[in-house]
């Protein structure tokens, strides 16, 4: 199973040229499908069936999966038993009636003004630490990128001269400006920060860990929930919760839909209206 995922995996990062994160998160998702199967003795993607991908997808409810984690794995099984079809190793998709379970889409988390600024304010030393979260936080409020978007950014993407960065996700590309405030974080976690966690190493990646190591996601996640706690925030937030805050903050401050939709890459103009919906609110 492990050479025909790595295989997949290689087809993803050179054919499709799919994101990073994506070519993460495929791995991830059948490594662990493929440690299942061998456990119940099945070792090879021929000798997978419909029956054993349910009885996967039974012990992930099991072990108290959420719905919206299950739909991700069932989406990456998918598209691997379809490459294995295409390239004709298998004759039949044994994950083809597979259906993922109901997801019930529960409002997005919007914060106020006051709150996004009392968040903001939370990094206020000068370690080199508190200046990185100081400049990914506000670059992700001022640009409404995903968590995903951020920690990918390369240092090439990034034009404080002119004060843009640009986002890509897989072959899509664009480009965002931001203001003073985030290009001023930004220019100190470059010239006081970023050599001290690289600890004299080389990196392409903007933002680092503390080792020098290219920021994950979840670790950027716990970032997030580590601040909204010290800001006194009662919801729950998480970085999607800042691009949610972000859309509907700027058509409240007049901006266009369109503009709004391109900076937040959306393919459809529906899915940056639904924000209207939310402005009725009178708490944001």
């Amino acid at each position: 199973m492990q050479t025909a995922i790595e295989e997949f995996i290689q087809y993803l990062e050179n054919i499709k040229k799919a994101s990073r994160n994506t070519v993460l998160s495929y791995r991830r998702d059948l490594l662990q499908l493929a440690a299942y199967l061998e456990s119940q003795g099945i070792t090879e993607p021929a000798k997978v069936t419909r029956t054993s991908l349910n009885s996967y997808v039974l012990y992930l409810e099991g072990k108290g999966k959420a719905a919206t984690s299950i739909s991700r794995m069932m989406a990456s099984m998918k598209a691997f038993f379809h490459y294995e079809v295409s390239k004709k190793h298998l004759r039949r998709d044994p994950s083809e009636a597979l259906k993922p379970p109901r997801i019930e889409k529960k409002p997005p988390v919007i914060l106020t003004v006051e709150e996004v600024e009392r968040f903001l304010h939370q990094p206020v030393g000068n370690t080199p630490k508190e200046l990185r979260d100081k400049a990914m936080l506000e670059l992700l409020y001022a640009t409404g990128i995903r968590a995903s978007e951020l920690v990918n950014l390369q240092v090439s993407d990034l034009n404080l001269q002119v004060g843009f960065i640009t986002c890509r996700d897989g072959q899509k590309e664009r480009v965002i400006p931001f203001g003073r405030t985030t290009n001023q974080s930004l220019r100190e976690y470059l010239n006081q920060a970023r050599a001290f966690l690289l600890r004299g190493n080389e990196s392409l990646w903007l933002f680092t860990n503390c080792n020098g190591k290219p920021m994950s996601r979840q670790g950027f996640w716990k970032l997030v929930k580590n601040y909204g706690e010290k800001a006194g925030i009662q919801t729950d937030i998480t970085p999607h919760s800042l691009r949610h805050s972000f859309a509907v903050h700027r058509i409240r401050g007049g901006a266009d839909l369109q503009e709004v939709k391109a900076m937040l890459g959306h393919a459809d103009l529906t899915t940056t209206q639904m924000y209207i919906s939310y402005m009725q609110n009178d708490a944001v």
